[in-house]
């Protein structure tokens, strides 16, 4: 039977294809962009940065968050380089406004789901895991990883689709046990939803409720290995993202924001 294939193709001179370069163009802008724009959005929030620009409002109290700058730009990049096609670098230099955009844009993914602005709360770190999630789809795709991608050496359709199958269901598996990342990047890579697949899930997702029986030593072990795991993502989350909550509250790494206590505090940028 067909093996999956993991080809790793890069050039002799490292981004020297095209559109590698453009692709990696495009997330190093993007993560630079959404670095950049947390950044700010922390400084703003804290007093000891009271000099640091505040969120854009109109005079009718209007919010204009950053994500309507990065629509905008991830618009008009993307029809410029659809409408002309140009060649380097100015696809480089599009492939870059692009990441810009699309790092304003995700940086606030909470807003295009929740109806409030829930920027610093528990639901805005939507947007933190957006951004992880984009960020290692698309590094697998410059480094020239791709979905089920097997060795060209006559494979049969009944091989290929078998292939696929197995591939499919470790993904689900994983997504089932609360690994939804590992689910996903098991797609490109099959070996880590195989992991994700044969470890103990998470207590309160769907595999842990039907098949880790209350009280159970299975269940305690989940239980244990989950809030070590939990407790490692939150620091990391943390650190990049800043803390969730009202600033000020204890706990909070931004520690207040940098308006006076009588005034309507901001919550972003």
């Amino acid at each position: 039977m067909a093996a999956i294939a993991f080809r790793l193709d890069v050039p002799a001179r490292f981004l020297d294809v095209h559109g590698q370069r453009a692709g990696f163009v495009l997330l190093a802008s993007f993560l630079l962009s959404f670095l950049f724009i947390r950044t700010s959005a922390r400084m703003n929030r804290s007093p000891r940065f009271a000099w640091w620009p505040g969120s854009v409002t109109t005079g009718g109290g209007l919010h204009l968050h950053h994500l309507v700058w990065g629509i905008v730009l991830v618009l008009l990049t993307g029809f410029v380089n659809f409408a002309t096609q140009p060649a380097s670098p100015w696809s480089e230099f599009l492939a870059a406004g692009f990441g810009i955009g699309a790092g304003f844009t995700l940086d606030e993914f909470a807003l295009w789901i929740y109806l409030r602005d829930v920027y610093w709360t528990e639901e805005g770190r939507s947007s933190f895991d957006a951004v992880v999630v984009a960020t290692l789809i698309g590094g697998l795709i410059v480094l020239g990883f791709a979905p089920f991608d097997l060795a060209n050496d006559g494979t049969s359709v009944g091989s290929w689709a078998v292939i696929v199958i197995v591939d499919v269901l470790l993904g689900a598996v994983a997504i089932l046990k609360g690994k939804p990342l590992m689910g996903l990047i098991g797609i490109f890579v099959p070996f880590v939803s195989f992991v994700g697949a044969i470890r103990l899930g998470a207590p309160r997702s769907w595999w842990g409720r039907r098949f880790y029986v209350e009280d159970s030593r299975k269940l305690e072990r989940s239980q244990e290995r989950w809030r070590r795991v939990e407790a490692r993502r939150r620091r990391i989350a943390n650190a990049i993202a800043g803390a969730p909550g009202v600033p000020g509250t204890p706990g909070a790494i931004d520690t207040a924001i940098s308006t006076p206590p009588a005034a309507a505090p901001p919550i972003d940028e």
